[in-house]
């Protein structure tokens, strides 16, 4: 979150700076870049040219969450929109790959999700055994409560899709992915 809120303050303001295909070595380290990745040769700094007065979070449930933005907003002087508060978690990822967002589970940490969940693409099949499964084993479809973590590789404002390479990690109970390479395709 100090993280966020720093690299906001620098933008939040607006920049005068036009956005370039350019980028300085100060900008490049400041990217804090994977070693070894490639760098998208098309990949443009964004520069706000106007002040930024809000804020856009996806938060559906967790009020810990939703606080910590809104008061680092507050901080910030800018205001924090939640559109999707308090929707069902079902229904919200039905959503998402109704409108073309391609979403990976990164992470799954509850009973009933094995280490086969892990790096899986999640499609509408997909989906509706993890709603079976999350209805059996009671934890939320949507992982507000931290059963498991999404990464999006693709979605309908994105220009193209990302490509990931990947290690599966299995503790026998948990399970992550580490994502080792990217590209755009």
């Amino acid at each position: 979150m100090d993280q966020l809120e720093s690299a906001l303050s620098l933008v939040v303001h607006g920049s005068g700076k036009p956005r370039s295909s350019t980028w300085s070595a100060s900008e490049r380290a400041d990217a804090c870049w994977p070693e070894g990745w490639k760098w998208p040769s098309s990949l443009q700094r964004l520069r706000a040219s106007e002040p930024i007065d809000g804020l856009v979070v996806g938060a559906l449930r967790s009020d810990y969450q939703k606080t910590r933005v809104e008061r680092m907003c507050e901080r910030l002087g800018i205001r924090s929109f939640t559109p999707v508060w308090h929707h069902d978690g079902s229904e919200h990822m039905r959503d998402l790959i109704a409108h073309g967002h391609k979403l990976i589970l990164t992470s799954v940490t509850t009973d009933g999700l094995g280490e086969d969940w892990v790096g899986t693409h999640l499609d509408a099949d997909r989906l509706q055994s993890l709603e079976q499964l999350a209805a059996e084993y009671r934890f939320n479809v949507d992982g507000e409560g931290g059963e498991n973590e999404t990464a999006v590789l693709a979605a309908p404002w994105m220009k193209q899709s990302i490509v990931v390479n990947q290690t599966v990690h299995w503790t026998g109970r948990r399970g992550w992915v580490d994502i080792w390479n990217a590209a755009l395709e």
